[in-house]
């Protein structure tokens, strides 16, 4: 079994900022446990100078992982994270593709699984963050999961996608490749393309990947978890529904959602988190999770929760 953990000598960041959620591995580097997923910046479209503070909020507090995308708000977020961040925060940027803005559609995005799409939106993201290499690109199949579903010429075979990814590693454009919304046979079959991390929804209330979370954890990937407190959409569950969480959080003095955050660390030692958010009030709240001790009692709590699907296809 590959190692995930980071040695105890790094639980600073290189700026001397002790890691949130302490230490862990990405593509070879070692992060905060704790990052910060991107996404909600584009709330703050209207108001660019408060969406630059509070990535730099983020990273004084030792975050050392934005996970970010070309196609949130249309390059703005990516914009905002160019202006935020300074050659010495020494910050591993993560993006994405396999879907494209669609702002008259009956969601704002569209699939773009094609290989032509693929690089194509990794030469966007590149023009937008202002560099010539992204330290890791996550490749977003329509597989599985809440949101997309690819149709026609858009249902593309994961060994082509996986082809053009490796010719971008290649070219040093992308120093490492990821998978969203994966399968457990589509990471099996991307593992020998060197997978560094997989981005699927999971939470103490969808916890239907547990077998491909060890998985990765056998093979030295990150665990990075995307709705991560459950979803926005109707009808999936929510991490704040649920009694257990609820007691376990009025015993510890925090909140629902600290808890649940708090107990996705506990979980595996390869879960890396990136909770989003516009505001720095709960950009605050989000990294204190780290501090946050779980019993056994509150974990056999947890763990005890109903697991409920989150796969909700919407297009």
């Amino acid at each position: 079994m590959t190692s995930t953990g980071a040695p105890s000598s790094s639980r600073a960041t290189h700026g001397g900022t002790p890691r949130p959620g302490g230490a862990g591995v990405l593509a070879g580097r070692t992060v905060s446990r704790i990052g910060y997923g991107a996404m909600q910046l584009e709330r703050l479209h209207a108001d660019r100078a408060a969406a630059v503070a509070l990535v730099r909020r983020a990273v004084e507090r030792g975050v050392d992982h934005l996970d970010t995308a070309q196609f949130y708000g249309d390059g703005f977020v990516n914009e905002v994270i160019r202006a935020a961040l300074r050659p010495a925060d020494d910050v591993v940027v993560v993006s994405k593709v396999g879907a494209a803005p669609d702002p008259g559609g009956p969601l704002p995005l569209r699939p773009a699984q094609r290989p032509e799409e693929l690089r194509a939106s990794v030469e966007d993201n590149l023009r937008s963050l202002g560099t010539d290499r992204i330290p890791v690109v996550n490749l977003r199949r329509l597989d599985t999961g809440p949101g997309l579903r690819a149709e026609g010429d858009q249902r593309v075979d994961l060994d082509d996608q996986l082809a053009v990814m490796t010719a971008l590693r290649d070219e040093g454009k992308i120093g490492a490749i990821g998978l969203s919304s994966v399968t457990p046979d589509g990471l099996r079959r991307a593992l020998p393309a060197g997978i560094v991390c997989v981005q699927n929804a999971y939470s103490v209330v969808s916890r239907d990947d547990e077998d491909m979370l060890a998985l990765c954890s056998a093979e030295g990937v990150a665990w990075v978890p995307y709705f991560p407190l459950g979803g926005a959409f109707p009808a999936m569950p929510k991490v704040a529904d649920e009694p257990a969480v609820h007691t376990v959080a009025n015993r510890l003095g925090v909140t629902p959602a600290q808890v649940g955050l708090a107990w996705l660390l506990h979980h595996a030692p390869n879960v890396l988190l990136i909770p989003g958010t516009a505001d720095a009030g709960h950009l605050d709240a989000n990294l204190a999770v780290g501090e946050i001790a779980l019993d056994a009692s509150s974990l056999a709590a947890l763990d005890a929760v109903r697991s409920r699907s989150a796969d909700v296809p919407l297009g």
